[in-house]
């Protein structure tokens, strides 16, 4: 099992953040991992994006160049990273800034499964529209299964910072809410292929 995954988007969306997280909870899983955030002048404002690799096996290098997993958070990380995905890749899309009608002419046919998921909207409607990573996170743990709900909170605790912890509830309802999400989309397509 190896997951190569890329995470997006415009600094200030906590790309950053949601991928050390991930990282992180694979880790207390007990995969191997690797996280290389990417820096640059954009920080804010600007694309950024940082890298995850999750194996069962040991990982000879931090860098990937075909992912088989993007968390999309707007269109300038549709734009660069999804020519790049591996043939029967997953992507979770950001959909309130990378509108499905928008880019249909733009996924390869049999390229991946892709998530449009509206971390934004999720993230608003909790009254935290900060979030939205989050949202995103939790999309990406009901996708893959690679960890229990308990590492992840075990894992936020040890990513925030120890003057942050009251941010651990909102962060956690974020998550559950992208999580909710996945849940409603498969029963919804479900529902649908039995009728």
């Amino acid at each position: 099992m190896r997951i190569d995954l890329i995470v997006s988007g415009f600094g200030g969306q906590g790309v950053l953040f949601a991928g050390n997280l991930i990282a992180y909870s694979a880790m207390l899983q007990g995969f191997e991992v690797t996280y290389l955030p990417v820096y640059g002048p954009e920080m804010r404002g600007g694309t950024c994006n940082c890298t995850v690799i999750i194996s069962d096996k040991q990982i000879a290098s931090p860098l990937v160049k075909s992912p088989n997993f993007l968390i999309i958070m707007n269109y300038p990380s549709f734009l660069k990273f999804v020519p790049r995905l591996k043939k029967g890749g997953k992507v979770i899309v950001n959909s309130d800034l990378v509108k499905p009608e928008d880019v249909k002419d733009q996924i390869p046919k049999g390229k991946g499964n892709f998530y449009f998921v509206p971390v934004n909207s999720l993230a608003e409607s909790l009254g935290t529209p900060g979030l939205a990573n989050l949202c995103a996170v939790g999309a990406f743990y009901k996708i893959t299964g690679l960890f229990t709900k308990e590492i992840l909170e075990k894992a936020l605790k040890e990513v925030l910072s120890k003057g942050k912890m009251q941010f651990f509830e909102p962060n956690m309802k974020a998550f559950e809410a992208g999580a909710k999400y996945i849940d409603e989309v498969r029963n919804s397509k479900g529902k649908r292929s039995k009728s």
